[in-house]
């Protein structure tokens, strides 16, 4: 009886679904980073996030979308959109999204807040460029 109300999606959406993902929390995450960091008067230090982003996009965030790309794959048409990402990595961002929020909460300065964010949202979005290529035709 549940199986009806279950949001099954082909192996396409669920490749779109996990690159828009990528895409605009990397963007939201460049966005609140610059925003930091131009309340302070330092948007020069985007430059800086943009070099720490980038690295962190190629040796790490890479990886992690390949990997992904390949378990989307497997995937038959049908299963549920909630299985765009594992259980793990459903923790994972889950973690991600409180360290965020303890990050902008303390009293860390607003320079290194606005720095994590915009390198990791520029991580994110450059590395979901591999998802976006990913698409099944």
């Amino acid at each position: 009886m549940l199986t009806k109300f279950k949001p099954g999606v082909s192996t396409k959406t669920h490749h779109v679904v996990a690159a828009s993902i990528w895409s605009a929390v990397g963007i939201m995450l460049m966005v609140r980073g610059s925003l930091f960091l131009y309340g302070v008067h330092q948007l020069w230090m985007l430059i800086i996030a943009i070099a720490i982003g980038s690295v962190k996009s190629i040796f790490m965030l890479d990886k992690a979308a390949r990997k992904n790309l390949s378990r989307l794959s497997d995937k038959a048409d049908g299963a549920c959109l909630g299985g765009v990402y594992s259980l793990k990595m459903w923790g994972l961002i889950a973690s991600m999204i409180f360290l965020g929020w303890l990050l902008r909460t303390s009293s860390a300065p607003r320079e290194l807040v606005g720095i994590v964010y915009a390198a990791i949202g520029w991580a994110l979005f450059f590395s979901s460029r591999l998802l976006w290529k990913g698409i099944p035709a």
